[in-house]
């Protein structure tokens, strides 16, 4: 009974997801949620009694880590910063063009929407970008960015100095300029329904990169 349970529990979330991502949280009922996954009314409240927020948040977060073994899985034979951006950024793409431009990022559409109005989602959201740039920064630092920066900081820096910047700092940076170069890159594909930005975009990744 309880593996019947879970099953129902993971289909809804599994149709939350792929609808939340093409529509939005707002333009997502939870009559289609459950019409999608073929599941009773009464198993909504039973396995998600927080209602469509906690129904939603689940769904982010299964996206999320949807993401972040796309990433292991290219990282185990990419392990260079420079070749896993670009890698991570065809991946969505080609996710996006396959689902015919319903698909792109799977938490954007809901952060941009609740961004203002829905606290709770909100911080479900970001805490998803910031794993996401974390995993950027650290294959950054890997990739040998950080200590190049330190070296250049200390060789260049001007006696009285105050500016803080450390190589942790610059790798995240670096990660949060990727990371919203790729968010953007898929906002406007998805747009123009043409993934004339991604190449665009990829481009400047390598360069930025290599």
């Amino acid at each position: 009974m309880a593996v019947k349970g879970d099953e129902t529990r993971a289909r809804i979330i599994a149709a939350a997801r792929a609808l939340v991502e093409a529509q939005g949280s707002h333009g997502t009922g939870l009559n289609e949620v459950l019409a999608v996954a073929g599941a009773p009314r009464g198993s909504l409240y039973h396995h998600f009694p927080g209602g469509k927020d906690q129904l939603v948040g689940e769904a982010l977060a299964a996206a999320g880590r949807e993401v972040d073994a796309m990433i292991d899985d290219l990282a185990g034979t990419l392990p260079a910063a420079r070749d896993l951006v670009p890698a991570v950024l065809d991946a969505l793409a080609d996710r996006m063009v396959a689902a015919g431009y319903a698909k792109g990022c799977p938490v954007a559409t809901v952060a941009l929407e609740v961004a203002s109005s829905n606290e709770q989602l909100r911080r479900v959201c970001a805490g998803i970008y910031e794993g996401w740039q974390r995993r950027l920064a650290d294959a950054l630092r890997a990739d040998g960015h950080a200590a190049a920066d330190v070296l250049h900081a200390e060789k260049h820096d001007a006696p009285g100095d105050t500016g803080n910047d450390t190589g942790n700092d610059t790798a995240d940076e670096l990660a949060a300029t990727v990371l919203a170069m790729i968010e953007g890159a898929l906002v406007l594909a998805r747009a123009g329904r043409s993934r004339l930005p991604v190449e665009r975009v990829r481009r400047q990744v390598v360069r930025l990169l290599a």
